[in-house]
């Protein structure tokens, strides 16, 4: 008696329609999360760089050389 193979192969490669609409949404995904964390980031980058390297150069921070004498 000769056994069949059950195994289908529709949905088993890497290019099956269904992947391939994954694979989309995925990366649609991916892009809209990267740029909302970006849009987040970007405002605070020149903040972050200031009390990472100490730059005190604020008229209200008393640094050397006050700008606002009087």
């Amino acid at each position: 008696m000769a056994h069949k193979d059950h195994r289908s192969s529709s949905g088993g490669g890497w290019l099956s329609p269904a992947k391939i609409a994954l694979y989309v949404f995925l990366s649609i995904a991916a892009f809209f999360l990267f740029t909302e964390h970006l849009a987040h980031l970007v405002p605070v980058l020149p903040w972050l760089f200031t009390r990472k390297t100490g730059f005190k150069a604020s008229p209200f921070s008393g640094a050397e050389g006050d700008f606002l004498e009087v």
